[in-house]
């Protein structure tokens, strides 16, 4: 039997991958079995066992994924010379993937993600992970103001960083419930925040609103 390529292999993988989403975002994480991701992928059921042994490893390969396209847009708001820009362009970027609604089965897959993380250690290690990760570009960019001079010394980079995150995953949250919200005016009220709450009277002035 002819090997199949690492292109094809990847493809398959992602195929499962897709098919697990779709299937999750649908039924939930616990109502669906290996044998619906089998026939909604298209696959065998030993094609699915290739790639993955069990349900957590799919939905850590999941978690996994969403990181990376995440730290991508870290990595575009670190590059910002000015800071301030880059918490902003932060703001922008991930308020940017909630406004997509192609991405509304990961939003909702995330969410049951975080629910998971309380009885299995190990998706619980892939949801910090990708937290963590975030958090630090966050704490980088604050801390880097405040050495410039444009973020208030007495601000607390990490409890600043978590803050910030809060705020998107309640908007996470309430997407995946069906609210109505308005983005644009969310996050408008976020760059304000970030204004009155982290920056000096002196970025202020350079940064009016």
């Amino acid at each position: 039997m002819p090997k199949i390529t690492e292109t094809k292999r990847e493809e398959r993988r992602q195929q499962i991958l897709d098919a697990a989403l779709r299937c999750f975002s649908r039924d939930g994480f616990h109502a669906t079995t290996t044998a619906d991701i089998v026939r909604e992928s298209g696959l065998s059921q030993g094609a699915l066992y290739l790639y993955f042994a069990t349900k957590d490893d799919i939905v850590v390969a999941l978690a996994d994924d969403r990181h990376q396209g995440e730290v991508f847009l870290n990595a575009l708001a670190k590059s910002e010379q000015d800071p301030v820009a880059g918490l902003m362009l932060l703001v922008e970027l991930y308020g940017k993937t909630l406004g997509d609604a192609r991405r509304a089965d990961m939003r909702r897959v995330g969410i049951q993600g975080w629910a998971e993380a309380l009885r299995s250690p190990r998706i619980l290690g892939s949801v910090v992970e990708g937290f963590s990760t975030v958090r630090a570009a966050i704490v980088e960019l604050i801390e880097r103001g405040q050495r410039s001079g444009q973020i208030r010394p007495e601000v607390e980079p990490d409890a600043a960083a978590r803050a910030m995150i809060a705020v998107f995953q309640g908007l996470v949250l309430q997407l995946a419930w069906g609210e109505d919200l308005d983005l644009a005016a969310c996050g408008r009220m976020i760059r304000s925040m970030i204004r009155n709450s982290l920056l000096t009277d002196a970025a202020l002035a350079l940064n009016p609103a």
